[in-house]
């Protein structure tokens, strides 16, 4: 991946899905109600993309309800697929979707919550941070596992524990591409398997060059950023509460700060809502 004009083209198809999964995240969010279950709120979410054009995913949706946002006793994988959990008044919830639409891949999390909850609202806020500084040590080309481990300390500073430890590899994000679109395409465990392919290929490329298309905390990822596109997830969790952002940041190769690292958008839910706050 190199300079932002080259990337301008592919960028737009990315930010497009990226910006139609948040609009999916938010209309199901308005639609969820006391009673309703995360294998619900999964299926409403492949229902409204589907509706919207979608037939391939990273990953297929995920709900977390509850104590389950703080992925609480998850210790095998088959854990974090949507069960019969019903959503409560004051109840935290998250949102993941990874659409393929074009092509284009987006990966993002919506946390939000089933009425008043001020601890939920402090671990919104808290995330802010952890957005700044994940970029601010992208663009300093800290290695990947250096900037894992700031995130992690920053958490304890604030009193939180890391929830992404709990991801496999613990990840905190992988990188996204396009795949070839299809009329159809099948998936495994709940994962596309185009884009399987592709993240396969990406460890083997980068296994030979010594970089990783996973960020975790082990040594495969101790090395500097890699140019391309990189979900990101920062996850903290308090005794049963959960909360997390996921968004494409944009690695380039360019020397100028601004460009060597960005966000993909800034219009997204959590980000407006950091805004509001600081206007009012």
């Amino acid at each position: 991946m190199g300079s932002v004009v080259e990337l301008d083209g592919r960028l737009r198809g990315f930010k497009e899905v990226q910006a139609l999964a948040y609009e999916c995240a938010e209309a199901v969010s308005a639609q969820l109600t006391p009673g309703v279950t995360e294998r619900e709120a999964a299926r409403m979410q492949r229902v409204w993309l589907r509706e919207r054009g979608v037939r391939d995913w990273f990953h297929l949706p995920f709900a977390w309800f509850g104590d389950r946002t703080a992925f609480t006793g998850f210790k095998i994988p088959l854990q974090f697929f949507p069960t019969n959990r019903a959503l409560e008044p004051g109840m935290p919830y998250i949102l993941d979707m990874a659409p393929v639409l074009n092509g284009y891949t987006a990966d993002i999390g919506y946390s939000g919550c089933l009425g008043p909850n001020p601890l939920h609202g402090k671990l919104l806020d808290d995330l802010e941070a952890h957005r700044e500084l994940i970029l601010r040590e992208v663009r300093e080309r800290r290695p990947l596992r250096e900037i894992y481990e700031d995130v992690e300390r920053l958490m304890r500073q604030q009193g939180y524990a890391n929830r992404h430890r709990a991801y496999p590899f613990g990840v905190i994000a992988h990188k996204v591409d396009q795949v070839k679109e299809r009329r159809f395409s099948p998936h495994v465990f709940g994962f596309g398997t185009q884009s399987l392919r592709g993240l396969a290929s990406d460890a083997l490329h980068g296994h030979r060059d010594g970089w990783s298309p996973l960020w975790s905390p082990y040594k495969f990822s101790d090395h500097p950023p890699q140019p391309g596109l990189w979900a990101v997830e920062p996850h903290l969790g308090f005794r049963g509460t959960g909360a997390k952002f996921e968004e494409l940041l944009v690695v380039t190769d360019s020397k100028d700060p601004a460009e060597s690292a960005f966000w993909l958008d800034d219009e997204l839910p959590h980000v407006q809502r950091w805004e509001r706050e600081k206007a009012a």
